[in-house]
């Protein structure tokens, strides 16, 4: 799910998106009624968030929330924002992202676990 183009630069909140962010990772999924690979979007990141602590999914339909498409400038459905831990952009892509794809970009963002050191 390599980054297709920049994300607008500004963080989001769990107000902005009415929904509560994810504790590492977001996908924020732009979406409309008709779209099939909105459709297929959603399940393959329904399936990362099934199977990765911390990540989130959000969808909006363009329609619904016409502020945050005009945002992030969507021009095409679906595109899909990841957010960092802070509601931060960090890429964006548009159509359906592999499930493979999907869980190395979340993975690429999450923060690196704290390291342990044994007393010596």
């Amino acid at each position: 799910m390599p980054p297709t183009d920049q994300p607008a630069p500004t963080a989001l909140t769990a107000d902005d998106l009415r929904r509560p962010l994810g504790r590492e990772v977001t996908f924020l999924q732009f979406s409309s009624g008709f779209c099939a690979p909105c459709r297929a979007t959603r399940r393959v990141l329904e399936r990362v968030v099934a199977t990765a602590d911390g990540v989130a999914h959000v969808e909006v339909d363009v329609a619904d929330r016409a502020d945050l498409a005009t945002r992030f400038a969507v021009d095409r459905t679906p595109t899909v924002v990841l957010l960092d831990s802070t509601g931060e952009p960090v890429a964006r892509v548009t159509g359906v992202p592999t499930l493979a794809g999907a869980r190395a970009a979340a993975q690429a963002i999450r923060p690196a676990p704290a390291r342990v050191h044994a007393p010596r």
